[in-house]
């Protein structure tokens, strides 16, 4: 079962071949923030977790950066970290856990190579987790599992690692098992690197055959021990071994139990990603997938974020490179404007921190600062007009109309609107009768934010209120009269969306089937590639 001795050692890869690309998705709470933080320390890339490099006195979690997090202590979007450890190149992507903002997480999983699932051992798997697993199946995405807060009160290793098999359909197997749990927790059996060590991370002792645990008379003189090797014997001859094909394929997923907050289990979740998760993989796009060795320049914007900077509004487009060696001052051309652009100030991000990025490959992010010329979906090439696919918008289900309290400040709401409908916080449609804006969104969370952000980045005060519509439906026909037809019979309940594509709104499910059957020849779209 020791899988580190297949790795590749650093030296010899080509450069994009070192770098890991990948997310930590979980459910609000079970310690996805921390997880980042330790990984972070954990690698040598901050010295205390929590902590900003060379400001002491400032305890700030990197990733959370946003104002509004800070106040509600969740993450909103998705940060980006970039570090190094033993010869590797790791971007870390921490997603909104909140399913308020799962289109901000969506994206953000189109940009890597494997992500990390964090459970907490008390609830198991909770809805969003679930939710987040099934887009990482739909891109074939593979899973490490980091079953969290193992040092308090929580279920059975046996029964969480049961949970995961039933719940997701996946193949599971333990790499490193608990012995004992709660106030009884004594430390870990690491299967990997065959060691057993204390919850401080200390080495009792290591094993080259796990069947000398079992006879270990030290070990099992403590009957906590004792029964966590007897549940551990049990597993091995009910699970599979790990297999870093299986794995690969998004078919198995191997499970570590640890602490975050305590930093139990961090270095061994490093290690295995260092080891088994992928190297860059093919990025889906038309006329083919783009290979990450191919010597052309391609990448795409999963992300806009306006205003990282209170002080300078910047808008950062965060650009996924699929292929070929970027350099800074290149010029690359956006595939859905036609334009070149040239790329003077690249950036690697360490949460807020960034850096100059001098020369990145396929696997890394990179920051783009624009004023507004780069959208969430734009393909970056080279030259070549290849498209990048698989990054939709979605049917927003809470729909609002926008009330502005001071009608001087049209111009200025106008463009809020349209900066933070570029970076995905909400869908905006403009009514083809009457100049309203309606606002579409997934939570009601993102309607808050949006409010409070636009209050405090264009000094804009807006209010929502309720319209008639319960639906949001985009609609496209191969038969170019018949659309004009149904526009024309809707006028009323039609909307445009940012880029004049045809929008139509519907009162409730009654009314979309209605639309439906009268118009057969339509068709009634809760996606929509973005262009």
């Amino acid at each position: 079962m020791n899988a580190h001795s297949s790795a590749v050692p650093a030296t010899k890869l080509l450069p994009y071949q070192s770098r890991r690309t990948f997310a930590i998705i979980s459910h609000p709470d079970a310690g996805k923030t921390t997880l980042t933080e330790k990984l972070l320390a954990s690698s040598g890339a901050i010295q205390q977790a929590g902590q900003v490099r060379h400001r002491a006195n400032q305890r700030a979690t990197r990733s959370d950066w946003m104002e509004i997090e800070r106040q509600r202590g969740i993450s909103i979007t998705s940060s980006v970290m970039t570090f190094e450890h033993l010869g590797l190149t790791f971007n870390l992507l921490d997603t909104p856990g909140h399913s308020d903002f799962s289109e901000d997480t969506y994206r953000t999983l189109t940009a890597v190579d494997a992500a990390v699932m964090v459970i907490d051992v008390a609830k198991g798997i909770e809805s969003q987790t679930l939710k987040l697993f099934e887009v990482c199946r739909l891109r074939d995405i593979p899973i490490i599992t980091f079953a969290n807060k193992v040092d308090r009160e929580g279920k059975d290793p046996i029964a969480i690692l049961d949970e995961i098999a039933d719940t997701l359909a996946l193949d599971v197997t333990p790499v490193v098992w608990p012995l004992g749990g709660g106030v009884d927790f004594k430390g870990i059996v690491d299967l990997i690197a065959k060691r057993v060590l204390t919850p401080a991370g200390e080495v009792i002792r290591t094993f080259d055959d796990i069947e000398e645990l079992f006879t270990d008379a030290t070990l099992n003189a403590d009957p906590v021990i004792k029964a966590s090797l007897e549940n551990l014997d049990l597993v091995r001859a009910g699970y599979p071994e790990f297999d870093l094909e299986t794995y690969r394929a998004g078919h198995l997923t191997p499970v570590i139990f640890g602490s975050a907050l305590k930093s139990v289990a961090v270095p061994e979740l490093l290690a295995a990603l260092g080891t088994w998760a992928p190297e860059p993989r093919p990025q889906p796009a038309e006329p083919q997938a783009i290979n990450p060795n191919e010597p052309k320049v391609t990448g795409f914007v999963f992300k806009v974020q306006a205003n990282m900077d209170a002080n300078h509004r910047d808008r950062i487009a965060f650009v996924r490179l699929s292929s070929g060696t970027f350099k800074r001052g290149m010029r690359l051309k956006n595939v859905r404007t036609g334009k070149d652009m040239a790329v003077s100030n690249p950036m690697f991000f360490f949460g807020h921190d960034r850096e100059l990025a001098e020369e990145a490959v396929a696997g890394d992010i990179v920051g783009i600062p624009n004023h507004g010329a780069l959208s969430v979906g734009d393909t970056l090439t080279e030259g070549a007009m290849i498209k990048v696919t698989g990054i939709p918008n979605f049917a927003p289900e809470i729909i609002r109309r926008v009330r502005l309290t001071d009608p001087m400040k049209s111009k200025q709401l106008a463009k809020a609107l349209s900066d933070l409908a570029e970076e995905g916080v909400a869908q905006i449609f403009r009514r083809m009768i009457g100049a309203d804006y309606i606002v579409g969104v997934v939570g009601q969370l993102q309607l808050e934010v949006l409010q409070s952000r636009i209050q405090s980045e264009y000094n804009v005060p807006i209010s929502f209120e309720s319209i008639n519509f319960e639906l949001a439906r985009w609609i496209a026909s191969e038969d170019t009269k018949e659309l004009e037809r149904f526009i024309s019979t809707n006028k009323v309940e039609m909307a445009e969306d940012k880029y004049g594509d045809p929008v139509y709104l519907a009162q409730s499910t009654w009314w979309l089937g209605r639309a439906q059957r009268d118009f057969p020849k339509i068709e009634f779209l809760t996606t929509k590639e973005r262009h």
